[in-house]
Formats: structure tokens, sequence, C-alpha cells
């Protein structure tokens, strides 16, 4: 009986090893258009998950910036992921579909984008509290960049005063190695 109740818990022990420890494209999200959209669909690419805003000082240079990476490295093996917020300076006011708008009008964005969440406190979005606490840094504005490996493990974590351009090196490293791999592979 001891090495039955023993056998079992040793079963058990080593299924629950063989779980795979979450990570973010083990989300969902609501997209700027009301789908509910699973992450797991930009598994195995690069992803830039920025809390974005429509009114902030950084608007500008980041968007175009933002818009520029995803024309030059996506969408076969890299996405910017964007998610409008309003946390920070009330500068995120407008519906989904007016955020839409005028970042499609204004910076001709073609790369994803979510409906508005909340990326700090109780009520974060569960996707950002997953790049919180992995990273351990949580955003204190708009324009906060997360890189997510292909694996969906997060690699890097920048605050808007850290432009899109100082860290391209790093993504495009990124996207090139997962490139090779996939060449490899072939």
């Amino acid at each position: 009986m001891v090495a039955m109740v023993a056998a079992a818990w040793l079963l058990l022990w080593a299924a629950a090893c063989e779980q795979r420890e979450q990570d973010f494209y083990d989300f969902k999200a609501v997209n700027i258009r009301g789908k509910l959209v699973s992450l797991e669909k930009y598994r195995g690419s690069v992803s830039l998950v920025v809390n974005v805003a429509s009114e902030c000082g950084f608007t500008d240079q980041h968007y175009r910036a933002l818009q520029q990476l995803q024309r030059d490295l996506g969408p076969h093996h890299f996405n910017v992921l964007a998610f409008p917020c309003n946390q920070f300076g009330q500068q995120e006011p407008d519906s989904n579909k007016e955020i839409e708008s005028f970042a499609r009008r204004t910076y001709s964005v073609s790369f994803p984008m979510f409906s508005k969440v909340a990326v700090t406190g109780t009520g974060a979005h569960p996707a950002f509290k997953y790049l919180t606490e992995t990273s351990g840094k949580e955003p204190t504005w708009n324009f906060w960049k997360y890189l997510v490996a292909p694996d969906g493990k997060v690699v890097g974590a920048w605050d808007p005063t850290v432009s899109v351009e100082e860290i391209r090196p790093q993504i495009t490293a990124l996207v090139r190695k997962l490139v090779l791999r996939k060449r490899e592979d072939l």
C-alpha cells in the first residue's frame, strides 16, 4: 500500500513538472475592434508590447518609430502589439474606435492594436501583470516597451525615455536569430 501511494505521488509530481511554465502568449486580449484574440497567434515571432497614448508628449516620436519598425521587420517574424492606456495623465481619453482612427490616419499604423486596458494596479490586464512580474519593471508612464521572445519570455523592458531607435539593435538581433533558426530547420 505504501508503495502504491508513493508511486501515485511520484506520478503526480512528474506530471506537475511537465506542465509548461506560463508565458506572454498564453494570455488573451480584446483587439481594438472588440474581438477576443489569443496572443498565442504571435508565438514563434518576436513582439514589442507597448502601452500607447494619443495625447502624450512621447506619442509622435514613438508612433512613428514603432510603425517604421513594423514596416522594416514585420509581420512574419515581428509585431508591435499596442495596448492603449489612460492611466497616466489621462492621455488616452478617447474610445477604441477614435484611438484606432487616430493611429491609422495620423501614423498609418499597421501593427495590431488592442482595446484600452489598465497596465498597473489591481485592475491591470493579466498580460501586463505577467510582463511586470517577469521583467521586474512596472510601467510608470505611457510608452513602456517590453520585448518578448518567440517563446513568450520577456527579454527586455524600457521606459519611454528610451527611444525605439536605441533598442532597435536588440530587436533586430532577436529577429535575425529567429530567421536563422527557421532557415536551419528547413
